[in-house]
């Protein structure tokens, strides 16, 4: 289960929104002693917003205790009650005083958020990890001495002929949220990495085999010609097989749809290829095809390739863009946690223009503040919308 998906039924719980299936996998997920200690976060960030913002807090404060001493608030099985009376427990704190005398808040931007990073890292076939910086040139060399590749700057190249081999392995960048990557493959395909995403690739291509890569997260795609071995993309359930061509692939596991954005050539989409179910789709410049992952269909509409791939150019481009679908896009650019509690800011829609790469996170949300009044208080790395 996904970082996201559980953050979503986390907030639904809170919010009671969630289902007997939701409530289920939470239980499950809690039994793990860290996400046990994520979700007593979770809940004490939620109730001490709530209290904050409540007028009537001694009425809060009574409830809580009469719910605590009769323990009738929470109704699922036994160890799953044992982690939530613990959060009670923190919530009465909060109410007494305790927690807001040990725990800052910060609003309007008053405090830069706390950011924590993560590294880009490449693993191996093997299961070996190594770490990339961008601050490094040179090869990059597993621990035998063999040569991986060759670091420079923010760009990863296998376009060489140093490391000898024939036959298909594979290797796979990572890259986490907050920060972006590039990479040339052995055919000289170059590829554009965005947040929080996960790239399978061979080492090298070898000749009379298909150019095979596997893509989670979102990726631009400049691909080499060669009439002789077409260049496939395996998005989950979606293929995408070109011959030379630019266009840009959104494929999050914890979004709804998989998306591809041409930008110059022609791409064939395609899924359940050989079973009665199978779709193509050839894309034209300029449309984008998008792949339903629930109803498994495949539609296409003529759009503005720039809105889409604007992050090459460290920008992000929202037009009447639901606050969800920016919320998700801001989360994986500034590696933070957004939690919205304002329901009604789900229902609209906005247009903004980001320049990620010279604005922080705060001043993203003093901005909505300013022109949406939109009301945020800020939390370690997490911003919570009121």
């Amino acid at each position: 289960m996904s970082k996201k998906t559980i953050q979503n039924i986390i907030i639904k719980y809170l919010t009671n929104s969630a289902n007997a299936n939701e409530l289920d996998l939470l239980q499950n997920w809690i039994e793990a002693p860290l996400n046990e200690q994520m979700f007593k976060e979770f809940v004490k960030i939620h109730y001490a917003v709530v209290y904050m913002n409540n007028p009537n807090q001694d009425k809060i404060k009574k409830r809580l205790q009469r719910e605590i001493r009769m323990d009738k608030t929470f109704v699922l099985r036994k160890r799953f009650r044992t982690v939530l009376k613990y959060a009670a427990i923190a919530i009465l704190l909060i109410s007494t005083g305790y927690f807001l005398t040990n725990v800052q808040f910060i609003s309007s931007g008053d405090q830069p958020i706390i950011v924590k990073e993560k590294s880009i890292t490449l693993e191996s076939e093997s299961g070996e990890i190594i770490v990339i910086s961008k601050e490094n040139d040179g090869k990059i060399l597993k621990s035998n001495g063999q040569v991986v590749g060759i670091q420079k700057g923010d760009k990863l190249l296998y376009n060489y002929d140093e490391n000898g081999i024939e036959k298909i392995v594979y290797n796979t960048l990572n890259i986490p949220y907050g920060k972006r990557y590039n990479l040339v493959l052995s055919d000289g395909t170059l590829v554009h990495l965005n947040s929080g995403s996960k790239l399978k690739y061979p080492v090298k291509f070898i000749k009379g085999e298909e150019r095979l890569v596997f893509l989670e997260g979102e990726a631009f795609f400049d691909v080499a010609h060669d009439k002789q071995h077409p260049f496939k993309v395996e998005a989950e359930e979606l293929s995408i097989q070109v011959l030379g061509t630019k266009f840009n692939l959104s494929n999050y596991t914890e979004d709804g749809y998989t998306d591809v954005v041409l930008t110059n050539g022609s791409v064939n989409l395609e899924y359940g290829a050989g079973t009665n179910d199978e779709k193509k789709v050839i894309l034209k410049p300029g449309f984008k095809g998008s792949f339903n992952k629930t109803d498994k269909t495949i539609f296409t509409k003529k759009v503005n390739t720039a809105i889409y791939t604007s992050w090459l150019n460290g920008n992000l481009v929202f037009r009447n863009a639901p606050f969800d679908i920016i919320i998700k896009r801001l989360e994986r650019k500034y590696n933070v946690i957004i939690i919205n509690n304002n329901e009604k800011l789900l229902g609209e829609t906005f247009n903004a223009t980001i320049e990620v790469d010279k604005e922080n996170i705060v001043q993203v949300f003093e901005y909505f503040k300013r022109i949406h009044d939109i009301q945020y208080q800020v939390f370690d790395n997490k911003i919570i919308i009121n």
